[in-house]
Order: C-alpha cells, then sequence, then structure tokens
C-alpha cells in the first residue's frame, strides 16, 4: 500500500542580533556612496533605458534607486559564532514540537551553507551534540536546500528505508562575506527544521520537480583568501557578470518548469493550489514569481524584509510565518518553490496537514 509522506512539523531558529542599513551608512559610507559600482549593483541593475518586459526585471525596476536592493535587516552571527548554533535549536523545536526525543529519529540529513568543518559537512556534529547515532549525511544545493532534502527525505520515507528523517537546513552567509563588499549589504544568517515521516491518507508531499541551474555556474564564488592580518579566510564573491546576467534571464524558465513539473506529478492544476511559497533571495522574488504564474499576490509570503537572504532557510522561514500567521491551514494544497545558483531549482506540491509548529522566532 502507498505511503503517505510528508512534513510533520517545522521550526526555525536565527542569531539574535539584527544588522540594519545604517550599519554601512555609519561605518562604511564611502562603500554605500560607489554603491553602483559595486557587486550587488552589478547582479542587479538596469539592462538597458528601455522600458524591462521581463517579469524578473519589471519587479526589479522599483529596487534599483536603493544601494541596498530592498533590503532592511539581517540576523547576524555573533563573532566567531557557528553554524551548528542556529542549527541545533531548529533541529530540537522541530523535535519538540512533535514532543519527540532525538532517539526517536531514523535519519538526518543537513543542509549548511558553509558548514563549521572543511572535509566534512555538519551532519554528524550535530547528531553527536543531539545524542543521536542515527545516519547522518550532508546535501549541498545552495538556496534550494531545502525542497532537496525534503524531496530526498520524502522518498526515503515512502520507500521503508527509514520511519522519520529530519531535516536541517542553515546558512551563515555573513561569515564568509566582507562588509565593504556589497554582496553582504543583502545576505544574512538562519536556520530551520522539519520532521518527515508518513501522515494521513491525502496529506503530504504530492509531487515534485528539480532542474539543474548549471548554467548560473560562476555566478558566486567561495574561495580562500588573505585576511586583513595576513590568516586565510574564506571569503565568497560575485563571478562573471555573464553567469548573473543568465541567473536573471532563467528566472522565469526555471520557475515554471518546476512549478509545472511538480503540478504534473501531483495531478493537481495551478488553480487549485490555495499559497505558495517561494524562496524570497532578492526583495522582489515573490512578486516575481506571482507576475510570472499569474496569481494573486495575496496568495504568497515574503519575509525578506526581515531577514534578507539566508540560502537554504529561505524555504523554511517563509513556510514557517505562513502556517505561523494562519495563512496556510490544514487541508490547503501548497506549492514550495525555491531556486539556487550553482545547484538546483525545485518545487514541491503538498496537502498541508496537522503541522506541529516550533516556538517563533525571538525578538531581535
Amino acid at each position: 500500500m502507498k505511503k503517505h509522506v510528508g512534513i510533520r512539523s517545522l521550526a526555525v531558529s536565527f542569531p539574535a542580533h539584527v544588522r540594519t542599513n545604517d550599519f554601512w551608512r555609519t561605518g562604511y559610507p564611502e562603500a554605500v556612496a560607489d554603491a553602483e559600482k559595486k557587486s550587488l549593483a552589478r547582479l542587479f541593475s538596469a539592462s538597458s533605458a528601455a522600458a524591462p518586459t521581463d517579469p524578473f526585471d519589471i519587479e526589479m525596476v522599483p529596487y534599483l534607486p536603493d544601494p541596498f536592493r530592498g533590503t532592511k535587516e539581517r540576523r547576524i552571527l555573533a563573532k566567531g559564532g557557528r553554524a551548528l548554533d542556529i542549527e541545533q535549536p531548529a533541529a530540537m523545536g522541530a523535535l519538540d514540537a512533535l514532543r519527540m526525543s532525538p532517539q526517536q529519529v531514523d535519519a538526518v540529513i543537513v543542509a549548511s551553507f558553509l558548514p563549521d568543518t572543511f572535509g566534512v559537512g555538519n551532519a554528524t556534529y550535530l547528531t553527536r551534540n543531539l545524542g543521536m547515532s542515527v545516519p547522518a549525511w550532508n546535501v549541498e544545493s545552495a538556496c534550494s536546500g531545502a525542497v532537496v532534502a525534503l524531496q530526498n527525505a520524502a522518498a526515503l520515507v515512502r520507500s521503508g528505508e527509514y520511519g522519520s528523517v529530519l531535516v536541517v537546513v542553515s546558512a551563515t552567509n555573513s561569515r564568509v562575506l566582507d562588509p565593504v563588499d556589497s554582496l553582504s549589504w543583502f545576505m544574512g544568517d538562519g536556520a530551520g527544521a522539519f520532521v518527515v515521516g508518513e501522515v494521513p491518507e491525502g496529506e503530504g508531499v504530492l509531487g515534485t520537480k528539480v532542474i539543474g541551474t548549471q548554467e548560473t555556474c560562476e555566478a558566486f564564488v567561495v574561495e580562500m583568501v588573505n585576511g586583513h592580518d595576513g590568516k586565510p579566510i574564506l571569503r565568497q564573491r560575485t563571478g562573471s557578470e555573464s553567469a548573473g546576467r543568465l541567473m536573471r534571464e532563467r528566472s522565469e524558465i526555471q520557475l515554471r518548469t518546476c512549478v509545472d513539473g511538480a503540478l504534473a506529478k501531483a495531478g493537481v492544476t495551478l488553480d487549485e493550489i490555495k499559497f505558495f511559497v517561494f524562496n524570497t533571495p532578492v526583495a522582489w522574488f515573490a512578486p516575481f514569481c506571482a507576475r510570472a504564474l499569474g496569481i494573486d499576490r495575496e496568495r504568497t509570503i515574503n519575509m525578506y524584509s526581515s531577514y534578507g537572504n539566508i540560502g537554504a532557510a529561505l524555504t523554511t522561514a517563509n513556510l514557517f510565518h505562513a502556517a505561523h500567521e494562519g495563512k496556510i491551514r490544514p487541508g490547503d494544497l501548497v506549492l514550495v518553490y525555491a531556486v539556487g545558483s550553482v545547484s538546483t531549482a525545485g518545487a514541491a506540491v503538498m496537502r498541508w496537514g496537522d503541522v506541529a509548529l516550533g516556538p517563533p522566532p525571538a525578538a531581535p
């Protein structure tokens, strides 16, 4: 008999410190004044003098006069902070919401960008901290890590290989960005977690579609450089301008391919979807998706102004807030879409059930 598998609980975790735009206006005024020559402007700027016709550019244009491109706040790890510092509370939040102990989990999948160690990711360290000895492994798919991990976890439970899988995702962008580089202006830190397991008939994940985003290779680069003290440090930067341009130009194609594919596998139509959750790597991404799909913007949520770009944790943050605010209710058909540069894009259609929620994020 076919198993029905879906998200049973969901939790988020963020650092306590909030960094506003005043951090740069006060500390780096010359960089702000010169913003249009820097990384963020090269990624997201007007392509021509003519009025834009592409949905991505149409929604982007209102943000171009702002050097921060619509970013207002980001949660930032304290100096010396680790990804595990926010991954562990997220994991325990998802388990506690179900009154489930770590020992009741059969496997753990972790997507950290970036993990706290070289060579191996955080999965084994996280499970050790939680007193677990189950199989634990790492996936990496940039901003679409949550969707890819959900697809993997659901398949493993559906096959009978595991009864329940804990998924934990995080982004700690502040650790690999130079504040002088405007790329840091729209990125923050955050984590999310969810438990995937059997759910009642008719609920759970109904269809998924994941594609590669190979055309965006070189859009972003993480490399080792010498820090101000001469010691080697990791730094993330923008790559080739052509890759950045392709990232924008391919946005609608990626969206439609994944959404149409997930809908077809689920056997439902776009009009049947009650609510849409898009990862929001930029301030205008949810409006862009709504325009491209021809849906009412009231059927989406956009937490970008509170968190900025938090990578794979964007999906869990938007999904959590939608459920916490009652925008998603049991029985609703929900479509989740996420795109990651130099990785994958993916969509999942699910019928929302009685999903247990962790505590809301603490005030900054």
